[in-house]
């Protein structure tokens, strides 16, 4: 596809989330405090799992390069849209906005395919327990890892190229709070097709992948979970995959929401608005959500901030006094 630009783009405007004045220090508030939750909470993930021995095996290796990419993931977007708040600007540079689309492409694809790892994982755990070591050795974690970046870099890299290519109209107001790739196409003046085709594509293999995958896992999950006779064992089998399939639901169906939404409506405000769910809230639960239901990172937190011994120190003494 030839470059056809007869004008030198210099810069597109970002309409954000609302236009209304009045709004402004509320979303500044609201999104600056959503961005602050979101990093100091999937840091603690990240710091936790590093600093407790316990926890260096490959569920929590994948876990933490998972809150690192959603650190990365709301940082590409979040920062610039609340520096445009407050400066009351509206203003991207063109290359400013095309490295943006580059990254959001990079680390959201990143998060697809570290949740795929993920349901790997506790497939491997929970139908293959006794090989479980053998077959996630550190060499197979750190090279499906690898392969994520590699994969999510040259897919994210062809968009980009291709939208370089584009040639844009006068009309350079992106109906969103990021540079998104399909608004980007959108404002271009020529014919669109393989950009459209790519983006169709794109969707179906970089989204419908590991998706495929993750479903594949948890129905041999759930066959393994049948088969198991007690209660109680079904229910440890299950408590382990809860945390993911929590992250999993959220992640997809407010994606899939967010196209559907804005397939129906065919409205750009919509679309910023339910994108918030995806590349905002779905980073924030991460934390939580694996926090909340989960022992040896709730125990890891406590021995990282020093807790434990604090709590278990007065106990242990006054026991000792007993008589």
């Amino acid at each position: 596809m030839e470059p056809r630009n007869n004008t030198k783009i210099s810069k597109f405007l970002l309409l954000g989330l609302a236009e209304e004045i009045e709004l402004q220090p509320l979303i500044f508030g609201l999104f600056l405090f959503m961005y602050l939750i979101t990093v100091f909470g999937n840091l603690l993930i990240i710091l936790a799992v590093s600093s407790d021995s316990h926890l260096h095996t490959p569920m929590y290796f994948f876990l933490s390069n998972l809150s690192f990419v959603d650190i990365c993931f709301i940082s590409t977007t979040i920062p610039k849209m609340l520096w445009n708040v407050q400066m009351q600007s509206q203003v991207i540079t063109y290359e400013g906005c095309i490295t943006q689309m580059y990254f959001y492409i990079l680390f959201g694809a990143l998060d697809d395919f570290l949740l795929a790892v993920m349901a790997y994982d506790r497939y491997v755990a929970i139908c293959h327990p006794l090989h479980y070591t053998v077959i996630m050795n550190p060499w197979l974690c750190g090279c499906l890892v690898l392969a994520s970046w590699i994969i999510s870099a040259v897919y994210s890299l062809l968009h980009s190229l291709m939208v370089l290519h584009l040639s844009f109209c006068s009309d350079l107001e992106i109906h969103h709070f990021f540079c998104e790739t399909k608004q980007l196409v959108q404002l271009a003046c020529y014919d669109t097709f393989l950009n459209n085709t790519m983006l169709c594509f794109g969707a179906v293999i970089m989204g419908g992948g590991p998706l495929t995958g993750i479903l594949y896992s948890y129905s041999k999950i759930v066959s393994s979970i049948c088969g198991i006779s007690s209660a109680h064992g079904k229910y440890k089998a299950f408590s382990t995959c809860v945390s993911h399939l929590s992250i999993v639901s959220l992640f997809y169906f407010s994606g899939l929401g967010v196209y559907l939404s804005s397939a129906a409506t065919h409205s750009s405000h919509s679309s910023a608005t339910g994108s918030v769910m995806y590349t905002v809230v779905t980073p924030m639960l991460n934390p939580f959500i694996y926090s909340l239901r989960n022992k040896d990172i709730k125990r890891a937190l406590k021995r990282f901030f020093g807790m434990e011994s604090f709590i278990k120190g007065p106990f242990s003494l006054g026991l000792k006094k007993c008589p």
